[in-house]
């Protein structure tokens, strides 16, 4: 039934978006509430896809039942990429990858005119507003300058160009199939763990990993998240500076921190928080340093946010919508996860699961909800909530067992009917 209601949600948010459209309010997504283009197609990614999702749904869950874990981890990265890579190739290499992130709004259109990073970092926050002669592009704008300077330092060692700018999302987006199950090993058990794996590997999202910089983001959240979770002070450190870099990646990240301190709480290990904190303070100390106060920027991008299409997208409609376009980065079972967490909360009773298979997706829907309260994530959230959707498959082992392969089944064909019916923008 929750994901009976989920489908319908879509469908409720694409007859308001197409009635609203009809007189004459347009919601500002050409296929709402996803923002993409009406165009049914196959391509050469079509037939790899699908046997990516077949051979996950038939032999997924045994063998990651049996397998020694780091080759199931290591596997499943591998099935992620692959999977990320066919969804995006059924529009081609150059539409589905290669010019992704080179179009007039992306980051790569400004990295050319970064000839000194310091000085591009220090006059960062003059350029966010709009109607200036040396605004920055869309993107570039709604985002701090760690993600500008992520392209830029690809390009400064020989990976220039959206073909590498594309590998490079996609391989660090599909790190969230193995930092996700095992952040829930080191804080949950290995065996729940191992039922997420083909969840994290037939993740809908992997549309918008290949290829967006979200996707980019979501991974390497995910991973700070995950060395955290290994409570160890050598890890702390490192995790602590990734995920502090995540935040000057994107201002909503911040946004995480019901995640993160779930996983401290639930880790115990009161010893690596300073440690953590530490590894943080290092990365805003050198931003800081160099120019860039993160709160300057980001009461500037408010304001450029509604220079541009929040002033025109209704809130009214996206408020609810945006949960709609969630369901096509998330799936489906989503709301399953979340309809099941919210029973083991209410109840009280997890004696033959974790707790934390249930209070990472609730962490998740907490984030989710805070972003969308704010007004400042008005459609796309298919893609710009990726960071967060990831964390719903933690919730896999909460489906009942008998029901899973079916359900992987649905959350492979969400991917497979948007990608094949949609034309999406990133």
């Amino acid at each position: 039934m929750a994901g009976a209601s989920a489908l319908l949600l879509v469908a409720l948010a694409a007859v308001v978006g197409g009635l609203l459209y009809l007189h004459g309010r347009p919601v500002q997504a050409s296929a709402a509430p996803f923002y993409a283009h009406w165009l049914p197609h196959i391509g050469p990614g079509t037939p790899i896809a699908i046997a990516v999702a077949a051979a996950v749904m038939w032999k997924g869950p045994e063998l990651a039942a049996r397998m020694s874990w780091r080759s199931l981890l290591l596997a499943g990265y591998l099935s992620a990429v692959v999977w990320t890579v066919s969804l995006a190739l059924v529009d081609g290499w150059k539409t589905g990858l290669a010019t992704r992130l080179t179009t007039t709004p992306e980051y790569l259109h400004e990295v050319p005119g970064v000839i000194d990073v310091r000085a591009a970092v220090r006059g960062f926050a003059g350029r966010i507003l709009d109607f200036q002669p040396d605004s920055w592009t869309t993107h570039v704008a709604g985002h701090p300058p760690g993600a500008l300077l992520t392209f830029v330092w690809l390009d400064r060692i020989g990976l220039g160009g959206g073909g590498w700018a594309a590998i490079v999302c996609v391989l660090v987006g599909a790190l969230a199939a193995v930092a996700v199950p095992e952040t829930l090993r080191l804080i949950g058990n290995v065996d729940v763990a191992r039922v997420v794996v083909p969840f994290a590997v037939l993740f809908p999202g992997a549309v918008w990993i290949g290829a967006s910089a979200d996707g980019l983001f979501a991974g390497a959240a995910a991973v700070g998240i995950m060395l955290l979770a290994r409570g160890q002070r050598r890890w702390a450190v490192v995790g602590g500076g990734l995920l502090a870099f995540a935040v000057y990646l994107s201002y909503g990240l911040v946004l995480l921190a019901p995640i993160v301190v779930l996983v401290l709480v639930r880790r115990r290990a009161w010893s690596s928080m300073g440690v953590a904190v530490l590894g943080g303070a290092v990365v805003v100390a050198a931003f800081t340093a160099s120019g860039f106060w993160w709160l300057d920027g980001y009461h500037l991008v408010v304001e450029r946010y509604y220079q541009g299409l929040a002033s025109v997208r209704p809130y009214g409609y996206w408020v609810w919508a945006n949960v709609a376009a969630l369901v096509g980065s998330g799936g489906p079972v989503l709301a399953v996860v979340l309809r099941r967490a919210f029973a083991q909360a209410i109840a009280a009773r997890s004696r033959h699961l974790p707790k934390a298979t249930w209070l990472l997706p609730l962490a998740a829907a907490a984030a989710i909800l805070l972003a969308d309260i704010s007004g400042l994530s008005k459609a796309e959230t298919e893609r710009i909530w990726l960071p967060f959707a990831v964390w719903f498959t933690a919730g896999a082992a909460l489906l009942p067992a008998q029901s899973r392969r079916s359900w992987l089944a649905v959350q492979a064909a969400t991917a497979l009917l948007i990608n094949h019916l949609l034309l999406t923008s990133w």
